[in-house]
């Protein structure tokens, strides 16, 4: 039994502290985020961003892979693969990592280079290298919380598919796949990350963890944009 100051809050206190949590600290109010949406990116700034942000991209799935590891019953399991599918795809040229190499393409940097790393920023790779390190070590309620970013995905995905168009008109249409492929995915995810959350916290040092965890995750997305936004470099284009 739990000890009184141990006693969690109620589930929907619980489930509004995250939301709130997550609204407050996500990377879509970052200044470079703002300018992005503003149309303020130069087209080698955009270049940067895409290219250190592919870094993260096909991280995603290797981190979901270990998260997967932790869930303790097959339907769970069975249920995260599809985040590691969405990802990596069923078959080659399928997937979250092919739709973003793909705007990377459209935005004008070599597919091959992008690949390579080769211009991925220090501060990008240790915030990134950090977040996987983290889902390796946590418990499964830690590592799966860190994932509720994706409540508010869904919203950045679409404020993107709105601005690009105005702002960015070199970049052709399908090069924004991506953005338009993460909304439903973004909202099925958060949910369901939400509920499992919500349903394992049955203490308040529990719920604590949980929200800690998912302030770490804001602080990894708001330092890569840090490093691309301090730091960037022109990478080169086709």
């Amino acid at each position: 039994m739990a000890r009184q100051e141990d006693s969690p809050l109620p589930p929907a206190a619980f489930e509004h502290e995250l939301r709130e949590l997550a609204r407050s600290r996500y990377h879509d109010t970052h200044p470079f985020n703002v300018r992005m949406h503003e149309g303020g990116l130069s087209p080698d700034e955009l270049r940067t961003w895409v290219a250190n942000r592919f870094h993260y991209q096909r991280s995603i799935p290797v981190k979901d892979a270990l998260i997967l590891a932790k869930l303790p019953e097959p339907s769970m399991r069975r249920s995260w693969l599809r985040r590691i599918q969405d990802h990596d795809g069923l078959a080659d040229g399928e997937g979250g990592i092919e739709r973003w190499l793909r705007l990377g393409e459209a935005v004008g940097l070599d597919r091959t280079e992008m690949e390579s790393g080769e211009s991925v920023l220090p501060g990008v790779r240790f915030a990134v290298e950090g977040y996987v390190n983290f889902c390796r070590l946590s418990p499964a309620l830690e590592a799966v919380a860190s994932s509720l970013t994706e409540l508010c995905a869904p919203d950045i995905m679409l404020t993107r598919l709105e601005t690009f168009p105005i702002h960015y008109p070199w970049i052709e249409e399908p090069g924004l796949t991506y953005f338009r492929s993460r909304v439903p995915q973004g909202r099925r995810d958060g949910v369901e990350a939400l509920t499992w959350v919500t349903d394992w916290a049955l203490t308040r040092s529990e719920q604590l963890a949980a929200l800690s965890a998912l302030s770490f995750k804001c602080d990894v997305l708001w330092s890569l944009l840090d490093a691309v936004h301090h730091g960037s470099r022109p990478v080169s284009s086709r």
